[in-house]
């Protein structure tokens, strides 16, 4: 049991590390975060049947995880980040425009729900209407209204930003 779960967190790791980017901006935060749903996934791990594709199994553990990471994080005291000029960062203009497009996605999602975060990036992993509602917990046109309502809200904070 413990070789086929290795085999399976190897193989899938690219996955654990999506959630933990996704929830996570520091280094060691993410270390942290990537131990722990290791650790939820062992945990689980022989009450998994295999009904459902390993991947959304983990998929499933590894946002929840990281959704109630989060949670206690956020009782914490806030910690305030060191902005670019302190640092002395060169002028982001030097990158493309297609980074420009990227990095004004990323700080729109940044500013979704825990929930909507996940819903989203789902569907940029390309997983369908089904595997989502699966891995999410919720009915298959729930699904649908969502990630409407994420599309809409990410279009107004982008504009918002442009402007």
């Amino acid at each position: 049991m413990e070789k086929e779960f290795v085999n399976l967190i190897n193989t899938n790791r690219g996955l654990i590390y999506k959630v933990c980017n996704l929830y996570c901006h520091d280094t060691d935060d993410k270390k942290d975060l990537f131990q722990e749903i290791v650790l939820q996934l062992w945990a689980s791990y022989p009450r998994f049947r295999g009904e459902a594709l390993s991947t959304s199994w983990m998929y499933r553990v590894a946002l929840n995880t990281a959704i109630s990471c989060f949670r206690k994080e956020s009782r914490k005291p806030e910690r305030k980040a060191i902005s670019a000029d302190e640092l002395e960062i060169p002028d982001m203009a030097l990158f493309s425009a297609e980074q420009d497009k990227i990095s004004l996605l990323q700080q729109a999602i940044e500013q979704l729900s825990e929930i909507e975060k996940a819903i989203i990036m789902l569907y940029l992993e390309n997983k369908s209407y089904e595997e989502i509602a699966e891995i999410m917990g919720i009915s298959l046109s729930n699904v649908g209204v969502r990630l409407n309502r994420i599309k809409t809200k990410l279009e107004k904070i982008i504009k918002a930003n442009e402007q």
